[in-house]
């Protein structure tokens, strides 16, 4: 891997660092993540076009679906400058990370048309129809059925801890069309409208006081046949390809990294920092941060030398996880009681690490997948 960054990358870089700067100034001094509700999708729509009018949203994407045919180091640069000042795009990072990319790789040219153009002008929403009340990560073990019905599917199930729904108008939903197959081998993507009948959200509060979450049920919904990505029962390997883009997809070491320098900002004003104590800390918490940068840059290396997708996306995933809760555990016991107020710097930062081993695969999982495909370990 070449540590350097080349000419392109920092033009790149400085463009979006400064497009940010002079529309949300002041945000980079206080580290918070944003979550938006449906009323505040201009908010996040203005900053997307403003991407997308500079030729930044979607660079690494191909030229023919919106892109710019640059390499897939420009998307994480765009997502460690966006993730600092809290992620403004909202879901939408998600539909440029993963969801486009599935489209074009599996879908029909009527999916692409409809799907690719609106992702690359900034303005498709969507969120992901995956974890179930009895699954959970287990993906292979989902129950959501969808029946195939002349033209159609009829969708009958839950889905859990589905985020983004505030803003989502389309839903990447996992379903089961082959109850009697191999758990791996029965599941289906369809690609749903969330206006569809029989659709109902039910909201899930949270410790973070936060909306991000939700109960989706599904009640003889029909979904047309030429919404299914992919074919049928073939599922499993479009969600397996897409997961792998998910894990190192938030760029969450370079939030944490912006989080430290506060931090270390803080113990100056505050006569904390010459404590040893307090040096060894942030020392450990700057290793975690830059082992897991390193680890989540070599899967972004194999992708950018198309290299197929390797369980090296998993032992990134368990590194950011980890090195986001010591960041946060340290600013609660840096900033003591200062830092129970939930809109302090040390709030803004642990009240989000609670949902960080939830979303995008529990950290569990991940510790299993590791353990299966990196340590060859036998199961038990």
């Amino acid at each position: 891997m070449e540590f350097a960054w080349t000419e392109e990358e920092t033009a790149y870089r400085e463009q979006v660092r400064t497009l940010v700067d002079d529309r949300y100034p002041g945000w980079r001094d206080k580290p918070v993540h944003h979550s938006f509700a449906r009323s505040e999708r201009n908010q996040v729509t203005e900053l997307t076009h403003e991407l997308r009018d500079r030729k930044l949203l979607t660079a690494h994407w191909p030229a023919e679906y919106g892109g710019a045919d640059q390499s897939a180091w420009m998307h994480i640069i765009l997502g460690e400058e966006l993730w600092s000042v809290g992620e403004p795009r909202g879901p939408q990072y998600m539909s440029v990370n993963w969801i486009g990319p599935a489209i074009m790789a599996n879908g029909t040219e009527e999916q692409k048309q409809e799907h690719l153009g609106r992702i690359s002008d900034g303005e498709a929403f969507w969120c992901q129809g995956f974890s179930e009340p009895d699954s959970g990560s287990d993906l292979a073990s989902l129950k959501c059925r969808a029946v195939r019905d002349g033209d159609e599917y009829i969708v009958n199930g839950q889905k859990i801890w589905t985020s983004h729904t505030q803003l989502a108008e389309w839903c990447f939903l996992l379903v089961r069309t082959d109850p009697d197959a191999e758990p791996h081998k029965g599941i289906s993507v369809l690609l749903v409208s969330m206006d569809t009948p029989g659709i109902e959200v039910r909201s899930i509060a949270n410790v973070a006081g936060e909306s991000s979450f939700a109960e989706v049920f599904f009640t003889d919904v029909r979904v047309p046949a030429a919404n299914r990505l992919g074919p049928e029962n073939g599922g499993w390997d479009i969600v397996r390809a897409a997961l792998t883009y998910e894990r190192v997809g938030a760029p969450r070491w370079h939030r944490g990294s912006v989080v430290l320098d506060a931090l270390v900002v803080w113990a100056k004003e505050h006569d904390r920092f010459d404590d040893p104590i307090v040096q060894s800390r942030l020392g450990e918490a700057k290793a975690a941060i830059e082992a897991a940068r390193m680890l989540a840059y070599r899967v972004v290396d194999e992708r950018a030398h198309k290299v197929p997708p390797s369980p090296n996306a998993y032992v990134a995933r368990v590194s950011m996880v980890r090195a986001e809760k010591q960041v946060a555990e340290l600013a609660l016991w840096l900033m003591g009681e200062q830092g129970i107020d939930g809109e302090s710097l040390a709030g803004h930062t642990f009240y989000p690490t609670l949902t960080a081993g939830v979303a995008g695969g529990t950290y569990e999982v991940q510790l299993n997948l590791v353990a299966g495909l990196v340590l060859q370990l036998p199961r038990r």
